[in-house]
């Protein structure tokens, strides 16, 4: 029979709380596992803020600055003509079709096409982006292209 009076927890799902400072016999007792001494010893704030190399000037601020990555910056995954030879699929090729494939990351969001290498099969390429010289190749293959607006 269950009852609310005769619930209990799972075997081993409850465990003693580590009671410091209670004798040298507990094993955590005089210093209570904080060892002898020192910073860290001591109660309260015992630890340096995350960085803090002992008064040391800190790695952060030893290193030059670098660069700068704005907010509003758009990841396109990038793929030349070249390498849509090697795809079977001849109809519309877009960014799902090359994600299906492993041709380009996933999750970029956005594509953008680029003229290294030839292409040799009429397709249709839809993409974010393309280069002069990729719509160029595309179009003299005998293939179209169509520009997705985000």
């Amino acid at each position: 029979m269950n009852e609310l009076s005769n619930l209990t927890p799972a075997p081993g799902a409850v465990k003693k709380k580590k009671r410091l400072g209670r004798g040298e016999s507990s094993g955590w007792g005089k210093t209570a596992g904080a060892g002898h001494k020192g910073q860290k010893a001591r109660r309260g704030k015992g630890k340096p803020r995350p960085g803090f190399e002992g008064g040391q000037m800190p790695l952060a601020r030893r290193l030059p600055k670098r660069g700068f990555t704005p907010r509003s910056r758009v990841e396109y995954a990038i793929i030349n003509l070249g390498q849509l030879t090697n795809l079977e699929e001849s109809g519309t090729i877009d960014l799902a079709v090359l994600e299906a494939q492993g041709m380009v990351k996933k999750g970029r969001g956005r594509l953008k096409v680029l003229a290294e290498g030839d292409l040799t099969q009429a397709v249709t390429i839809r993409a974010h982006k393309f280069s002069k010289t990729a719509v160029e190749k595309i179009t003299a293959a005998g293939g179209s292209v169509e520009i997705i607006e985000n």
